[in-house]
């Protein structure tokens, strides 16, 4: 299977040391980053690309952009890996777009166009009869997409209420171990590289909002978008509401939760005791889903992170490959 990859970032850096290191059959014979692109049909030396990128900070030809990677070379599947703009979507969205149209599979991290333009994008690959697969958009390592798709086929799901967002999670669980302000457990996370210098998005529940859109377009049957979700961060929490919290054995996790029959898309604290399966400490995330016939699963992993993000778009890497075999298999 062909690869061409778009973001040379953590992510884009893990998918390549990935294929590299383990025997997946899986050839790039493409990649960009925001100033430079590398194109051979005959496959990249991953190593020198990796190398290069580390010395000067380019992975190819200057004169080589990311669409002329996705217009230019020979690819199965275009890995979209490029920062989110949470706004637009772009350029990711042209990406993915131009991509689907030339009749190319796609999987990507970017929750940006899978959240503002999910219809859209579905509609042209069942149309091209190919795949998107998203899988790294939502809680990491966290097999989520795969689980409501695959794992839960045949159930109908009711809820999902989910710990979308490491950073909210730490600063939270900081506040109830230490009785920190929320203040300080923020400092606390940028020191340790949780949050961002500006963590906005984080904070104010924006990031698990988009997270939440793109879970419930997943498994709803009437397209949402962010404009549809009740967001409340935890920006205005005090320790005070945590040590209260504490005195009814009881802690506050930022939940997104989407309930479809009621109308329900919110992110917001809940109160929630101890024991309670979302109750998950430092940057964990965890999703429960809720089913007619499974009943309760909580999925609980690592919610960020570069080695875990790539590890999500290798499994939908080799789903599109194992499906495409199942679809073709080969003449004897």
């Amino acid at each position: 299977m062909r690869v061409a990859l778009l973001g040379m970032g953590s992510v884009g850096r893990g998918v390549l040391q990935m294929i590299e290191e383990k025997d997946l059959g899986i050839c790039v014979t493409a990649v960009a980053d925001s100033r430079s692109a590398l194109i051979d049909k005959d496959g990249i030396s991953i190593d020198e690309v990796l190398e290069a990128k580390a010395r000067n900070g380019f992975c190819g030809d200057r004169s080589l952009t990311a669409m002329d990677v996705v217009t230019g070379a020979v690819y199965d599947v275009l890995v979209e890996v490029t920062p989110t703009n949470a706004d637009t979507g772009e350029p990711a969205l042209t990406h993915i777009l131009s991509a689907l149209e030339k009749g190319h599979h796609v999987v990507t991290s970017n929750k940006g166009p899978i959240s503002r333009d999910f219809s859209r994008i579905r509609s042209l690959a069942a149309a091209k009869g190919v795949q998107v697969r998203y899988e790294a958009t939502v809680g990491g390592a966290i097999p989520v997409m795969h689980m409501l798709e695959h794992g839960l086929a045949g159930n109908r799901v009711l809820a999902i209420f989910g710990v979308l967002n490491g950073t909210c999670n730490f600063i939270l669980t900081r506040m109830a171990a230490e009785g920190l302000t929320y203040e300080q457990a923020l400092l606390e996370a940028r020191e340790m590289g949780y949050a961002e210098a500006d963590p906005t998005y984080d904070v104010k529940g924006i990031d698990p909002a988009i997270k939440l859109v793109i879970l419930a377009n997943t498994f709803c049957r009437k397209p949402v978008t962010l404009e549809d979700v009740d967001i409340t961060g935890i920006d205005l929490l005090t320790n005070d509401a945590l040590r209260l919290a504490e005195e009814q054995h009881c802690t506050i996790r930022l939940i997104a939760e989407a309930i479809p029959d009621r109308g329900i898309l919110r992110v917001a604290p809940r109160l929630l005791p101890l024991s309670h399966p979302l109750v998950v400490e430092g940057t964990l995330n965890a999703i429960t889903i809720e089913t007619d016939m499974a009943g309760e699963i909580t999925l609980i992993g690592k919610g960020a992170g570069s080695v875990e993000t790539a590890s999500a778009i290798i499994g939908d890497l080799l789903y599109i490959r194992d499906f495409h075999a199942e679809r073709h298999p080969k003449k004897a």
